[in-house]
């Protein structure tokens, strides 16, 4: 069986001590460590953005060891300049038109083409590479995997503010990135070669300059072989980061393992997929999901645990049980979303929610 290794980015904020507003850290933390972390650490567009990714992982254990280590390594440096740092998918109440962009010729040809929806997109998420053995296997395997999306992303689920404001939805990091183009529920690809004709005919008509211009919710990585999960908010704690990849594993394992016994997932047409993805935006873990085979509504903690029944004959091969089942604590605590809310409605202050998520950043650290 092919290795299935793994890869994680994580998005940062980078937090005034003083006002618990966003701020910029001017590429210091990003000078300081690439220093120590080289091509580990970067930054992005917005200079309040710290983005960090593993190398790669060839067991979920080594993706935790360097997940805990970059988050580590990040807040001591941000440590250095008098700054904090938080993992959620949008700040709760800081404005995007008072943060600076990073001065780069990639950054200012996106923001020429898509103006304030560029300058808007301050949001931060998690994003998970698992390797896959060729890029006909990976379409495939992206066709059953899109239907468990809307389920992994309610449990990321983890913005439930933006610019001062109580949106209503467990995620609105989602609703700000709809505004770009090539978001969302990828299509149908039946081939790699028709994928890559769909990526060469946007190249040849000007639309993007390379593959990585798609920011699908999950796509083939235009240049490594590795499917990509790109839909989730960036989580609070290291050890709901570890348990979204470890499932997002085991969900690629599941599938490649039934198409090699000459089995497969039906797969849903992206319209009634995105109806989950918009009720896991709105409700997280806490409504309903349609179970597109009974087509009926069912609590979405339900198909949680049909969700781990799924995989369940190929976690031990991956050695991640522990991981996956780490899902049953997420249901239980809440997800970052429910705890920002409930922090909120304690206090009524945003503050204490940003202070509560800079705790939680470090949790288990």
């Amino acid at each position: 069986m092919p290795a299935f290794t793994l890869g994680i980015e994580e998005e940062f904020q980078t937090i005034d001590p003083d006002t618990y507003e966003l701020r910029s850290h001017m590429s210091k933390i990003v000078d300081g460590g690439q220093i120590v972390l080289h091509e580990r650490v970067k930054a992005e567009m917005h200079q309040a953005v710290v983005e960090v990714g593993t190398n790669i992982c060839n067991t979920i254990q080594d993706a935790r060891e360097e997940v805990t280590y970059l988050r580590k390594m990040i807040i001591e440096l941000a440590d250095n300049q008098n700054l904090k740092v938080a993992a959620a998918g949008t700040h709760p109440f800081s404005d995007w038109q008072d943060q600076l962009i990073t001065p780069n010729e990639r950054y200012d040809q996106l923001i020429d083409e898509l103006r304030d929806v560029a300058r808007s997109n301050l949001i931060f998420g998690l994003h998970v590479h698992v390797g896959i053995e060729n890029r006909n296997e990976g379409v495939q395997i992206m066709n059953a995997v899109r239907y468990f999306l809307p389920h992994v992303y309610a449990i990321s689920t983890n913005s439930p503010f933006w610019r001062g404001r109580n949106t209503g939805f467990k995620s609105y990091r989602s609703k700000v990135f709809d505004k770009f183009p090539r978001t969302g529920i990828p299509d149908f690809f039946a081939t790699a070669a028709e994928y890559d004709d769909y990526i060469n005919l946007l190249v040849k008509t000007n639309c993007i300059d390379n593959g990585k211009k798609i920011w699908w919710d999950i796509r083939l990585h235009p240049f490594f072989n590795t499917i990509e999960f790109r839909i989730c908010d960036v989580p609070m704690r290291v050890d709901e980061t570890i348990c979204l990849a470890a499932i997002m594993q085991a969900l690629v394992v599941k599938i490649y393992k039934l198409h090699k016994q000459n089995l497969n997932f039906r797969p849903y047409r992206r319209i009634l997929i995105n109806e989950n993805k918009w009720r896991a935006a709105r409700y997280g873990i806490e409504g309903k999901l349609i179970d597109f085979g009974k087509q009926e509504e069912v609590p979405t903690h339900q198909l949680l645990h049909e969700l781990l029944n799924f995989i369940d004959d190929v976690v031990d091969e991956l050695g991640s049980r522990a991981e996956c089942e780490y899902l049953l604590k997420i249901m239980e605590m809440g997800t970052g979303a429910d705890r920002q809310l409930a922090v909120f409605q304690e206090t009524n202050d945003l503050k204490q929610v940003v202070d509560y998520i800079v705790k939680e950043t470090s949790y288990g650290i």
